[in-house]
């Protein structure tokens, strides 16, 4: 028997994590992404460890799966901070991340195919033989993951929200995302809002640094956070309850603009019309960056949430994986990156024959892949956003006892649950 095949698609957080971790387990792997760089949403994001993100961070560094944790924390700008309703946080350089985390996937002999859109499958009974790309390269494997997210295309943006922002997903230059899953004949769910809309709207954009005021920049630059009043009758009106990312729907994402130093600055919103922004001291001249609308929207997603197991295997398929926001309302980077390396590793598990690893739900991490799993199937969880950061499954955390910054307390946990350095470890 030859070496094992794993074809992931989409290269985004989750993807990256998934090819790592089935490379580490032996795998020869092939990475699609449909664009010109890696992360997706991560060349935009720029916050960890905030929260209980710190936790579910050094749970994933103890189970052998904290390279790109590793990673933003050698590129980060600044380190341990605060802002409204989060604690210890990193922000990470968005321009310097994706080049090291490039090198790094390639170091492990990944094959990496930019600007290569999977578009439909090969099947075989329940199996799936093989991607084919947009341009009819066809990708075979003995086992695959889903990482190509839910959001777009054009359409759910321009129906549900506000138009396409050309938000750095690019589908106007680079083609809309396809989903695999749906593709094998899977029926997926469609996520959305507690006001009963459909999709959640991306949780903030970015703003040229050099575009604000001189006390801004220097603010920025220092501490990594400026926090600017809006004056009462520029605040948005019920704008944070369309954010995917409710753990920053609080007051004071409502009443200030809160600003974070990623390289760009990160304004916490969703969107804020330019000739509204420009009204706010220290703001008259402000431009926007990613994405290049951002005054009157940005990307949509939840569109295509696969049903899976706690293995993450995708219902009905057997030999087809998900990772990040395909595998249900898991909003953020370190959701994508945990859930993308127990994909990629179980994809391995399942193609040498292997029994299938379920983190335990006694870490903080089984907990969440198991209890968004349940809740996306019975529809509890498609109106409502999971996150170690904030928000319902934060205060989760806090009432389990699992929500801590003591690394070593951390590392015993997983010792405890048997899975340390289980995502790391060469099993093909």
């Amino acid at each position: 028997m030859g070496r094992i095949r794993v074809v992931i698609a989409g290269g985004g957080w989750c993807g990256c994590s998934a090819a790592l971790s089935a490379a580490k387990a032996g795998a020869s792997v092939a990475l699609l992404e449909r664009t010109d760089q890696l992360l997706g949403t991560g060349l935009v994001g720029g916050i960890m460890r905030n929260n209980g993100r710190f936790t579910a961070a050094e749970e994933a560094i103890a189970m052998g799966a904290g390279d790109l944790f590793e990673i933003c924390d050698r590129v980060a700008r600044h380190r341990n901070i605060a802002f409204p309703g989060h604690s210890h946080a990193t922000l990470y350089d968005v321009a310097k991340v994706e080049p090291a985390v490039r090198r790094h996937l390639l170091d492990y002999g990944i094959d990496i195919h930019l600007q290569s859109r999977a578009t439909d499958v090969v099947m075989e009974g329940t199996r799936v033989k093989a991607l084919v790309d947009a341009d009819e390269k066809r990708f075979d494997g003995d086992a695959f993951v889903d990482a190509t997210g839910t959001a777009g295309p054009q359409g759910n943006c321009t129906k549900y929200g506000n138009g396409c922002a050309m938000c750095v997903l690019r589908c106007p230059s680079f083609g809309p995302r396809v989903s695999i899953a749906a593709k094998a004949g899977v029926k997926e769910f469609i996520g959305g809002t507690s006001k009963g809309t459909l999709g959640s709207m991306s949780g903030s954009c970015k703003l040229l640094k050099e575009s604000l005021s001189a006390e801004i920049i220097e603010k920025l630059d220092e501490t990594g956070v400026a926090v600017i009043p809006i004056p009462d009758d520029l605040r948005k009106k019920d704008a944070l309850a369309t954010k995917c990312c409710q753990q920053y729907a609080l007051p004071e994402f409502a009443e200030n603009l809160i600003l974070l130093d990623t390289g760009h600055a990160k304004l916490m919103t969703p969107y804020f019309p330019l000739e509204v922004l420009r009204k706010i001291p220290g703001m008259e001249n402000a431009r926007f960056e990613d994405p290049y609308a951002g005054g009157k929207g940005n990307s949509m997603r939840y569109f295509a949430i696969s049903p899976r197991d706690d293995y993450l295997r995708v219902d009905g398929v057997d030999n087809l994986f998900c990772g990040g926001e395909k595998a249900g309302p898991l909003v953020g980077h370190t959701e994508a990156m945990v859930t993308g390396a127990l994909a990629g590793h179980n994809a391995v598990r399942y193609a040498t024959g292997m029994d299938l690893l379920k983190i335990p739900e006694s870490t903080a991490i089984g907990d969440a892949i198991a209890l968004v799993g349940r809740l996306v199937k019975t529809g509890e969880a498609l109106s409502r956003k999971y996150t170690f950061s904030g928000s319902v499954y934060f205060e989760r955390m806090k009432d389990l006892g699992m929500y801590t910054t003591d690394r070593e307390a951390i590392r015993r946990r997983v010792r405890d649950a048997g899975v340390e350095g289980a995502l790391g470890r060469r099993i093909a």
